[in-house]
């Protein structure tokens, strides 16, 4: 197999759940040795939030929850019980070796066990410790727990997402996937690939502080720099969008498309494909600021023509026009779209870890390195598939394994 990006880099997962498991997925796709511990017998919280279910070889309903493979995948599963003396040892004997570490504990919550930075830097001053909570490790709310519903709540994001209160379904809604969860993932690899090339002028690794809270507040982008530099809060507004139109979603004959129209070139096009370039010419609509004023007038006059078609007679209509216009897919229909395909974004992993399921199916990384491309090691592993053998490489024998186990320790 050809070097990857991060081959040689050691990560110790100290992480669950969703924003940590996230970031060292991101760092095991890039050739990263993670090696990822876990409670014995219980394993990662999201190993049993499920339905859905894995399914084994016969096609029948597993004990594993499809959402873990979701963030695991090229990962080692290590079994310790970091409550107990013996695993605190291993712990700190693998973190002594290890380039990072990636935890997500509360503040404090490891200093019992000796596993907090402070305690690891001392014997590993290049460690690079990367801290993922709620609410940081200062402020007011640092000793609160934190879970990507609350930070959507508590940033505002619900707030602008959904249809207005006074529209039927109108109300805050959460987006769909777990989204400062994973943004904090994406910001905290980008932090600790930061912090690789500060060690490799210093020589020294470093501590970083990733608070959902801080991403949460981070990804409003747009929307948090019009309240700060205005002092007006942006309000709910469904699929329409603050600062651009028409940039929405259309009735059609059969459905409904999407139409994102960026500049007065793309709106000038849609018009005269639509048989009424009298639009671009109207001066209520003649510049993006205008039609914005004017949207009210603009979208129901739209919405009168793009009724007559269906969405593939306007997708086929508009491709060639440079105007940007597509379905709206569930999951199933996306996974089905040629172009993802010939992406080849969704992706078998063979396992082989003695519980029925021979493979399982995720989703391809997006980092397409020339040189050195993601790499696809492992499949999401079974809880303590690589526990035998990542202690072996610590050292430990056959008969002190045997040990641990029956302690419980492993």
């Amino acid at each position: 197999m050809a070097a990857a990006a991060l081959d040689g880099i050691k990560v110790l997962d100290l992480s669950r759940v969703l924003a940590g498991p996230w970031c060292t997925q991101i760092l095991a796709d890039l050739g990263a040795d993670v090696v990822k511990i876990e409670r014995p017998g219980v394993g990662d919280d999201t190993r049993t939030w499920g339905p859905p279910f894995l399914k084994d070889a016969h096609g029948r309903d597993t004990d594993q929850a499809t959402y873990f493979t979701a963030c695991n995948r090229n990962k080692r599963s290590v079994t310790i019980d970091m409550a107990s003396l013996e695993g605190q040892a291993l712990l700190k004997k693998m973190a002594a070796q290890s380039d990072i570490v990636v935890e997500n504990f509360k503040t404090g919550g490891l200093k019992q066990y000796g596993l907090d930075h402070e305690s690891l830097r001392a014997a590993n001053p290049r460690l690079i410790y990367c801290s993922v909570t709620g609410f940081g490790h200062d402020g007011p709310h640092a000793s609160r727990a934190g879970y990507d519903l609350m930070i959507q709540a508590t940033s505002g994001m619900m707030s602008i997402t959904g249809r207005p209160d006074e529209v039927p379904g109108g109300g805050p809604l959460r987006v769909g996937v777990a989204l400062t969860d994973l943004f904090t993932g994406v910001y905290a690899s980008s932090a600790i690939l930061a912090a690789l090339e500060v060690r490799h002028r210093t020589g020294e690794g470093q501590h970083i502080d990733m608070a959902l809270l801080d991403v949460g507040m981070a990804i409003l982008a747009n929307q948090a720099s019009a309240f700060l530099n205005t002092g007006v809060a942006p309000q709910r507004q469904g699929n329409s969008h603050p600062s651009l139109a028409p940039y929405q979603d259309f009735h059609t004959k059969d459905g409904a498309m999407l139409l994102a129209i960026g500049n007065n070139g793309q709106f000038a096009r849609f018009c005269e494909a639509a048989g009424h370039a009298d639009w671009a010419s109207d001066p209520r609509f003649a510049t993006n600021t205008l039609r914005v004023r004017h949207r009210e007038v603009l979208i129901p006059q739209m919405e009168a023509v793009t009724r007559t078609r269906t969405t593939a007679e306007w997708i086929a209509l508009l491709e060639d026009k440079a105007v940007p216009c597509g379905p709206i897919n569930d999951i199933a229909q996306a996974f089905e779209d040629e172009q993802v395909k010939a992406r080849g974004l969704a992706v078998s992993m063979p396992r082989q870890a003695g519980d029925g399921i021979d493979h399982i199916v995720g989703v391809a990384s997006p980092l397409r390195l020339q040189g050195t491309p993601p790499v696809q090691r492992h499949a999401p592993p079974a809880l303590g598939q690589h526990t035998d053998e990542v202690l072996a490489e610590l050292g430990i024998d056959e008969k002190q394994r045997a040990a641990l186990r029956d302690a419980g320790v492993v």
